[in-house]
C-alpha cells in the first residue's frame, strides 16, 4: 500500500519533545522526509535519531520561532536541505501560568510570541513555496483553552484563541491555490505540560473527560496526519477537536 505522505517533505516545529516528536514521528513513519525544529538542537537530534533508527528521513534544525531573522534563516535552510515543504505543522508552544492580575508583561509577550508569533512567521516564509506549488498543508495546534478559555490561563488562551482565527483567516486566502490551513485542539495529553500536575488533580480531569482517560502524543499526532494527508483535501479552516469528550 502506498503511504499516505510518500515523497513529501514535512516541517514541524516543536519537534523535540511532546506532542511535536509524536507528530514528527508519525508523519515520517507514512513516509515523509521531516525538518524537525525546535529551541535546543539536542532534543530535536533525539527525534531525527528515532526517525533514522524507524528507517525515515529527518533533520534537526535549532531555532527560536519567535525570532523573524532565525526563522527565515531556518526555512531558506531546510528548502536548501529539502527543496520544498509540503506540511506545515506548526506545534512550538510554552506555557507562563498565572492569574490575570498576577501575569507579568514578558510572560505575557513570551506566550503570544512563542504561540501565536511563531505560527504567523513560519507560515508567511513557508506558505510562499506552497503558492508556487500550488498545494500544500498547514497545520496548527491550537487547545480546548482556546476554546473554552481556562482559569489561570489567560495568556495561553488568548494565544491559542488567537491561533484559531489566524488558521481560518489563511484558509480563506490560501484556498484558492489547493492550500488548506486546518487547526487540531488538544484537550489534556500527557506531556511534560501536564506532567506538572498533581495525581488529585489528573483524577478530577478523567472524571470530565467521557473516554475517562488523558489523551497520548499519540492521539493529537494521528489527528495531524488526517490532516496532512489527501485523505482531508476537501477540510480547510476546521478546528478538529481530540479531547476524549471533555468539550462537547
Amino acid at each position: 500500500m502506498k503511504l499516505l505522505l510518500e515523497n513529501q517533505v514535512a516541517l514541524v516545529t516543536g519537534a523535540g519533545r511532546g506532542i511535536g516528536k509524536a507528530i514528527a514521528l508519525r508523519l515520517a513513519g507514512e513516509g515523509a522526509r521531516v525538518a524537525c525544529c525546535g529551541r535546543t538542537l539536542a532534543n530535536v537530534e533525539t527525534t531525527v535519531a528515532a526517525i533514522a533508527a524507524a528507517g525515515g528521513q529527518a533533520k534537526a534544525y535549532a531555532v527560536d520561532v519567535a525570532d523573524a531573522a532565525q526563522v527565515t534563516a531556518t526555512c531558506e535552510q531546510v528548502f536548501q536541505d529539502f527543496s520544498r515543504v509540503d506540511v506545515l505543522v506548526n506545534n512550538a508552544g510554552v506555557t507562563r501560568d498565572q492569574l490575570l492580575l498576577r501575569i507579568s508583561e514578558a510572560d505575557w509577550d513570551a506566550v503570544l510570541d512563542t504561540n501565536l508569533k511563531g505560527a504567523f512567521l513560519f507560515t508567511k516564509a513557508i506558505s510562499r513555496a506552497m503558492l508556487k506549488q500550488r498545494s500544500g498543508r498547514i497545520v496548527n495546534i491550537s487547545s480546548i483553552s482556546g476554546l473554552t478559555g481556562n482559569a489561570g490561563q489567560s495568556n495561553y488562551a488568548a494565544s491559542k484563541a488567537g491561533l484559531i482565527g489566524f488558521t481560518k483567516s489563511a484558509a480563506k486566502e490560501l484556498a484558492s491555490r489547493g492550500i488548506t490551513v486546518n487547526a487540531v485542539a488538544p484537550g489534556f495529553i500527557v506531556t511534560d505540560m501536564t506532567a506538572v500536575l498533581g495525581i488529585d488533580v489528573q483524577e478530577q480531569l478523567k472524571a470530565r473527560i467521557a473516554l475517562g482517560r488523558l489523551g497520548e502524543p499519540e492521539d493529537i499526532a494521528n489527528a495531524v496526519l488526517f490532516l496532512a494527508s489527501n485523505l482531508a483535501g476537501y477540510v480547510t479552516g476546521q478546528v478538529l477537536t481530540v479531547d476524549g469528550g471533555l468539550v462537547m
